[in-house]
């Protein structure tokens, strides 16, 4: 499977009524950041497992540009608005885009009522060989080692608020020593005294979303345009290097993170050499440069805000 092309997989995180979702917990890589109108989503990045739902599959932004073109992946997601769709089509991976049609292997799902597009990674896969551009990638760059790295401050718990109706938590469990996802259950625009949450599973097997690493990447958030509403589509730019905070072992790092224009995601630390992700999945959080962080002991709190 490693000496495949990597699939990129954009997947829903609202309306609450889609959780859990399909597949989550078989990525080896997810993106979260912000979409519009207080709401968020997740690329997937899939290679090493496949997965034989993910979903729901919504449209693309701006940011799935960087995260396709540093994985050199397919590119899996529901069309997109107009400028962002050109961008897309305008690249020079416009031969990876996967969008529903009578020829790919984007389906239609229909649970309670609902019409979900879904994706078969396995299909996906092979959609790729058949178009012959399943060939292994240059992924360097994220340096991997079991042993936590020293110098760390306990982080044991990181929330991340992107608005009044997205926000998140991850408690880290010693047990399995990964990091557990939990999600908003109710919108909590007063404050973070009206949160509440609920852990998220993968609808596909049961199985509690837990990643290994929790990395939070401070980025430039640009309002590309506006509409007549007030709504602002936003272009993400992850590229270049940022301040970055890192939580694997139940240890917090403060880093920078690193990215060219072709290249993946890699930290640094404060000295300049590799940051050493445990091995085992990745949960990217993308906030903006304005964000605030706030530490209680463990704990440590995220409040995106931009640009």
């Amino acid at each position: 499977m490693l000496q495949r092309r990597p699939m990129v997989i954009k997947v829903q995180n609202l309306p609450r009524n889609g959780r859990p979702q399909w597949g989550l917990s078989m990525a080896d890589i997810v993106f979260e950041y912000y979409s519009e109108e207080g709401s968020t989503r997740f690329a997937a990045v899939y290679l090493g497992q496949d997965a034989s739902m993910v979903g729901p599959i919504r449209s693309g932004r701006f940011i799935d540009a960087d995260i396709v073109r540093g994985y050199k992946a397919m590119f899996a997601f529901g069309s997109a608005y107009v400028s962002e769709m050109n961008r897309f089509r305008n690249s020079e991976f416009a031969n990876r885009l996967v969008i529903e049609g009578a020829n790919t292997p984007l389906t239609r799902y229909d649970p309670n009522g609902f019409n979900y597009l879904m994706v078969n990674t396995a299909d996906l896969s092979a959609y790729t060989t058949k178009k012959g551009l399943n060939t292994q990638q240059n992924l360097d760059n994220m340096l991997f080692k079991l042993p936590a790295p020293a110098a760390g401050k306990p982080g044991t718990q990181v929330y991340v608020r992107y608005s009044g109706a997205i926000y998140n938590r991850w408690d880290y469990d010693p047990t399995s020593g990964t990091y557990m996802r939990f999600s908003d259950t109710v919108d909590a625009n007063n404050g973070p005294a009206d949160e509440q949450y609920a852990q998220l599973t993968d609808r596909l097997n049961n199985q509690p979303i837990a990643s290994d690493n929790v990395v939070v990447l401070y980025a430039n958030h640009e309002i590309y345009s506006t509409d007549s509403n007030g709504d602002s589509i936003y272009d993400i730019q992850l590229v270049g290097s940022g301040d970055a905070y890192a939580f694997r072992d139940g240890q917090a790092y403060k880093l920078k993170w690193v990215r060219n224009a072709t290249d993946v995601v890699s930290l640094d630390n404060p000295d300049g050499t590799p940051f050493t992700f445990k091995p085992g999945p990745t949960w990217f959080e993308v906030i903006g440069l304005s964000s605030t962080v706030a530490q209680t002991g463990p704990s440590w709190r995220f409040t995106h805000f931009m640009p």
